[in-house]
């Protein structure tokens, strides 16, 4: 369950590999509501319910709520929903480290041209490194497909309601992609700058992409994304001279939110920019 909206509280996830057309069903198992009684001191008599799951605990609901103010406890909603997440997440890392791959999570808000970057800079650099990817969205196969038209090894993970994806959903994917060592999987997460900003899915780093066809002030706007990436790309700057966008403050407003987040601005029509973008993943791929 996302602790900022709850999208993936009933939501089936399923993974596709599009090179053997199987499709993987990650489902969440509910257990039956129980229910508890309460007198309070005034003799009011509270009763409710829980309903828990085996992977993540439902924490949210009002009678959850009623159940700590009783009892005096402080819950961390955060704590207990991101606690399994986290732990997955350092395995992902792990994995990924013994195998030297470099893995970067790609986020933006939907529209940013993420699929469009990606596959042309697996085009641009597939003579020179080995990619792998893992496509996130809510429903279809359709970025996936045009990943894989690169000769790219590609999964699909659609999180049905979901916002984001999460460290369980990347290592099953990557259990399915089987990427070989010394090797780049790039994470394209759900189209959103809210909840991708919480879950660590084992990455490297955050890639954080932003067009000129958003407002300039996305990143002081979502200052928690921008602030968990290491890099902010600014894309489509070939649209420039057509949009009204301010870079400059664009730039300021995203280093007023984290001073250390390098950044590239890049066409991916033109290809103006990318061969800076370029150097710094070859450069990463080669400090593993």
């Amino acid at each position: 369950m996302c602790v900022t909206c709850g999208c993936s509280d009933d939501s089936e996830t399923t993974i596709t590999n599009p090179q053997t057309g199987e499709k993987i069903e990650m489902k969440t198992q509910n257990h039956q509501p129980h229910s508890h009684t309460h007198t309070l001191a005034d003799g009011t008599v509270v009763t409710h319910s829980h309903q828990h799951t085996s992977t993540v605990p439902k924490t949210e609901t009002k009678g959850s709520e009623i159940h700590a103010k009783i009892h005096g406890n402080t819950i961390e909603l955060e704590q207990a929903i991101l606690g399994k997440n986290n732990l997955i997440a350092a395995q992902n890392r792990g994995w990924f480290k013994g195998r030297n791959i470099l893995a970067l999570n790609l986020v933006s808000s939907p529209g940013s041209g993420k699929t469009t970057l990606l596959t042309r800079t697996i085009n641009d650099l597939k003579s020179k490194l080995t990619f792998s990817v893992i496509e996130g969205d809510q429903e279809t196969v359709n970025d996936a497909e045009k990943i894989r038209s690169t000769g790219c090894n590609v999964v699909q993970i659609n999180t049905g309601t979901g916002c984001h994806l999460e460290a369980a959903m990347v290592e099953r994917g990557c259990e399915e992609l089987n990427p070989p060592l010394n090797s780049i999987v790039m994470i394209e997460n759900v189209g959103n700058l809210v909840c991708p900003a919480l879950f660590d899915l084992g990455e490297q780093a955050k890639v954080a992409i932003l067009s000129v066809t958003e407002g300039e002030d996305k990143p002081i706007k979502y200052p928690h994304m921008f602030r968990a990436s290491q890099v902010m790309i600014l894309t489509k700057i070939d649209l420039l001279p057509y949009v009204q966008f301010d870079v400059q403050r664009c730039l300021d407003y995203a280093r007023q939110v984290n001073p250390k987040m390098q950044i590239f601005q890049v066409s991916a029509s033109t290809g103006e920019g990318l061969e800076t973008w370029y150097n710094w993943l070859e450069s990463q791929s080669q400090q593993l």
